[in-house]
């Protein structure tokens, strides 16, 4: 499939028909989420992902009962890590790992020791911006792997940290429920280029 094929046709499902999508395919998506970027290769995401149709029944509460919740095959919980000191160190050492020039190490360790003087609320605003990218790549890799997806931001993050038992620096902050659509797209509209676009 073309990109702008995939683009084009993907959209927000608003229910799915319950099939479960084989593991194999779930796994191939989770590869390409894998290589999302986000600023200084950091990666603060983890996702949490829930098959178990009595676990999707209590998040579907904490999601105001959306249909995509329980129709879904695998719903993604995109969390944003907030342990900044160990991802820092992660950084320093995958970098020596996989042979970084010294150079350009000595560079982005100098930038994540200024970025460690942030307040918690500014590192964690910068770790849900870097989750959206990878988001962006689970939408996309899910249409092009033959399924569909739908972002949500509309739930209440601390009701599922508190029902996934998910460790304090993990903050939900996207789902991404995929599975086959049960629905139709309604046609797909955006505001034109020159009130998006700043002369």
């Amino acid at each position: 499939m073309e990109f702008r094929e995939l683009v084009m046709g993907r959209y927000a499902t608003k229910l799915f028909d319950g099939c479960k999508i084989p593991e194999e395919k779930v796994a191939e998506l989770l590869e390409l989420v894998r290589w999302a970027p986000s600023g200084l290769n950091i990666q603060p995401w983890k996702i949490k992902i829930v098959v178990h149709d009595a676990t999707k029944e209590m998040l579907s509460a904490a999601t105001w009962d959306e249909p995509q919740i329980k129709s879904c095959s695998h719903l993604l919980v995109f969390c944003a890590d907030t342990d900044f000191d160990g991802l820092r160190h992660r950084l320093a050492r995958s970098m020596k790992e996989n042979g970084v020039p010294e150079q350009v190490w000595h560079i982005v360790m100098g930038i994540a020791e200024r970025m460690a003087k942030m307040s918690a609320a500014q590192w964690l605003s910068y770790a849900q911006c870097q989750v959206y990218l990878a988001l962006s790549y689970a939408i996309l890799a899910a249409k092009e792997l033959g399924f569909d997806s739908c972002p949500m931001a509309n739930f209440k993050p601390d009701e599922y940290s508190r029902i996934l038992r998910l460790p304090e620096n993990l903050v939900p902050t996207i789902l991404c429920p995929v599975g086959y659509a049960a629905d139709q797209q309604h046609g797909k509209w955006r505001y034109p280029l020159e009130e998006i676009v700043v002369a």
